[in-house]
């Protein structure tokens, strides 16, 4: 005949149930122990009853065990290596993407820098020649290089 599965609940009877803490508490005393044995794991095993008494099994030292599942329980709220090593990938190329651009950039800068000043100064070649013609049209005089262009650079009146 097979035994009938019991339905898990409470045990209502006092001495039922601390029958059944002692039973089921040195099971799982005993197969922690094998699995420490047999897997060469380490373990720790910490059991409160009802009265709060403390029952406890650790294949090494309870403070070693304990002091790795703190430090590894911190480790789980940070992300995986693979993901931190996909993350940096991906600011690493973010990075070398804007470099490219700031690059681009300085270089168009730079550009536009040369293009100014040579625009600048072929304007400012013309404008000399020109005043200096209507000047010599003008007077008849032999022209005089009297700094005039500085006047026409800042604005001023030209006399």
């Amino acid at each position: 005949m097979a035994r009938e599965k019991i339905k898990i609940k409470k045990i209502d009877d006092l001495t039922a149930r601390q029958v059944t803490f002692s039973k089921r508490r040195r099971g799982l005393l005993k197969k922690a122990e094998e699995l420490s044995i047999l897997c060469d794991a380490e373990v720790a095993l910490n059991i409160f009853s009802a009265t709060g008494k403390l029952f406890e099994f650790a294949s090494s030292s309870m403070k070693d065990i304990l002091g790795r599942y703190n430090m590894h329980s911190n480790k789980l709220n940070q992300p995986s290596l693979e993901l931190q090593g996909a993350q940096l990938q991906e600011e690493n190329k973010l990075l070398k993407e804007k470099g490219c651009f700031q690059l681009v950039s300085l270089c168009k800068g730079k550009r536009l820098d040369l293009v100014d000043s040579e625009v600048t100064t072929q304007e400012e070649g013309m404008s000399s020649q020109s005043v200096n013609n209507v000047y010599s049209c003008s007077s008849g005089l032999p022209l005089e290089d009297d700094g005039s262009d500085t006047s026409l650079k800042l604005g001023l009146p030209f006399f």
